[in-house]
């Protein structure tokens, strides 16, 4: 399996691909806005350090 199609938010099975669509496609550059736009971190809340450092990484290259 490849990283992007992992699993990041089981609760709502999206993967850090779907993450990293939001903040590269959609500007969502915050946990609430990938949040919003992905459904990511709203069950348990348990991925959402996980989504914060998708976002640093990403933003930063």
């Amino acid at each position: 399996m490849e990283n992007s199609e992992r699993i990041v938010c089981n609760c709502m099975g999206i993967t850090e691909q779907e993450i990293i669509d939001a903040i590269k496609n959609h500007g969502c550059d915050t946990v609430e806005k990938v949040s919003d736009k992905t459904e990511a971190g709203t069950g348990c809340g348990g991925c959402v350090d996980e989504i914060e450092e998708i976002i640093k990484r990403e933003l930063s290259k």
